[in-house]
């Protein structure tokens, strides 16, 4: 009588401690389990400590931090014909886990490969000036086409950022020329400005002497002058003359 009731103990406890295991789950406060219950979908567990059917039920863990996704480099040809290498990098966070377990197999290698693909219809559809000049409104782009493919799938993409774009060497030159010619265009309308003014004044001060064209082409050359240093002016007596009066006419 004894002996079959210790083995009766000795097999409850010893059932108790190969199921309880496996009965008792435990998700932290970033990760939510998956149900599935003879196959069916049973509903999302956690964070904390939670029962589930041993045999019967089987759980899936899905972390719900951040990703940081790595988009590799593709070549892509943009829309004025030149040949580029872009990568990017996408964050995205399960929204949803048990869509994420559900409608797709892998929702790793799935959002990888829609972010591919994704970047190499949108950077294939901008001009390169774009891609380089409006990098936010890119990113903004992938980030809006990206978002809506993934989020039957319970993921949501919370940035994309294009990283880097290689540029082949010869169109580097081209571009290093450009910027060339727009800097020394700046600055001959710069200095068309500035002689346009100094022509202007010139103009109001022979006004104002009512003074003859050697007049003026002296007060130029004065000008020129004064910008160098070191340098002695010498004034003819009547030239202080007509200065003072100019100074008395202001």
């Amino acid at each position: 009588m004894l002996t079959d009731l210790f083995f009766s103990w000795f097999g409850l406890i010893f059932i108790a401690f190969i199921i309880l295991p496996q009965a008792v789950k435990i998700c932290r406060e970033y990760e939510r389990g998956v149900i599935f219950r003879l196959g069916r979908f049973a509903g999302v567990r956690g964070p904390g400590l939670f029962l589930i059917i041993p045999v019967i039920d089987k759980m899936i863990k899905i972390d719900l931090r951040i990703v940081t996704l790595d988009v590799p480099s593709q070549d892509v040809i943009t829309r004025d014909n030149i040949s580029i290498s872009v990568d990017a990098v996408l964050y995205f966070k399960v929204a949803d886990p048990g869509r994420a377990i559900i409608e797709v197999e892998n929702y790793l290698m799935a959002t990888s490969q829609i972010s591919q693909t994704s970047l190499r219809g949108v950077v294939g559809a901008s001009d390169l000036d774009e891609l380089l000049a409006e990098r936010e409104k890119i990113n903004q782009k992938l980030h809006e086409i990206i978002d809506k493919a993934t989020d039957p799938w319970g993921i949501k993409v919370t940035g994309v950022e294009v990283k880097h774009v290689e540029i082949p060497e010869n169109m580097q030159r081209a571009i290093a020329k450009q910027a060339e010619a727009e800097r020394m265009k700046r600055a001959k309308i710069i200095l068309a400005d500035g002689e346009y003014l100094a022509a202007q004044k010139l103009k109001e001060a022979g006004d104002i002497l009512k003074a003859d064209p050697i007049v003026l082409r002296y007060l130029e050359t004065l000008t020129e002058a004064a910008k160098e240093k070191n340098t002695t002016i010498l004034f003819p007596v009547e030239m202080l003359g007509m200065l003072k009066k100019l100074q008395k006419s202001e």
